[in-house]
């Protein structure tokens, strides 16, 4: 979590307006986005007319309570708001509120996703003291879904492997993910990645960090590893191109808000070169 946030489940006071990160499907709601975005108070969100399908207490934020909140799916025009997606709305507010807007998007679609038990259909409860929910019926108990998954930038002397997924944007290369299968540990995870995409073995495998990747609940666990063995031969199901790249000839890679782009940066400069925001886009 951000520096200055809190994370709480039961506020001191219900009645806390605070900041509200309130979601129509997978946007946020943001206010006054043409000329400098905010997130709207609490209040302002029930003003506003839209329905208010469920809420959340989230914890405080710079001593401000914060709200998740799903809204349902039509309502009155915004003056002046946009519903944006996540992605988007990195860059449109500070780094800490955009890390607690993805910690309220997991929650509101946790929240939605588990109003019955997937064990008996049963509506389900909020169980006091917890982020949970409960079944009445058959005391199933839910917690909020983590996926982990792993994210590799595999070196090759003064080359990195860059490799693009069907599913990019245009011209994009990223760096070899993939989520984890159960039984594996991390380490694993990312050896059988690296070889069911590309066809090489890895050694010298480190972690380097993780990172919430709230799309829609993961969690990135982000290492290096140094080139061991093998020909890139990509597999096409899953990659429609890979290939060394270095410094001097890097395609677009991804965006300074995901860890792969961390990874790129840290691997730039341990050989000396600041890698420019427009590589990117």
């Amino acid at each position: 979590m951000p520096e200055g946030f809190l994370p709480g489940i039961v506020p001191a006071n219900d009645h806390d307006d605070g900041w509200c990160f309130a979601f129509r499907g997978g946007e946020l709601l943001l206010l006054n986005v043409a000329a400098s975005p905010t997130l709207p108070r609490r209040g302002a969100v029930v003003a506003l007319g839209w329905e208010v399908v469920r809420q959340d207490y989230l914890g405080h934020l710079d001593g401000e309570a914060c709200w998740s909140v799903e809204l349902g799916d039509h309502g009155p025009e915004v003056p002046s708001g946009a519903f944006v997606g996540l992605r988007a709305a990195h860059g449109l507010m500070s780094e800490a509120a955009w890390v607690v807007a993805g910690r309220a998007a997991q929650i509101v679609a946790w929240a939605r996703d588990h109003q019955f038990c997937g064990r008996c259909g049963t509506r389900t409860d909020d169980v006091a003291g917890e982020r949970a929910r409960r079944c009445p019926a058959c005391g199933l108990l839910a917690y909020p879904r983590i996926s982990p998954a792993v994210i590799t930038l595999v070196e090759r002397e003064d080359r990195i492997l860059l490799a693009r997924s069907p599913g990019f944007p245009a011209g994009r290369f990223g760096i070899i993910a993939g989520f984890v299968e159960p039984g594996e540990t991390l380490e694993e995870a990312a050896h059988r990645e690296i070889r069911e995409e590309v066809g090489i073995t890895v050694t010298n495998l480190r972690y380097f960090a993780s990172q919430p990747w709230p799309f829609p609940h993961g969690i990135m666990l982000g290492f290096t590893a140094e080139w061991a063995a093998g020909d890139l031969t990509p597999d096409p199901s899953e990659i429609e191109a890979a290939g060394w790249f270095g410094v001097d000839d890097l395609p677009n890679i991804p965006p300074k808000l995901s860890i792969a782009r961390r990874l790129i940066d840290d691997w730039g400069r341990r050989r000396g070169v600041e890698i420019p925001e427009s590589a990117s886009w």
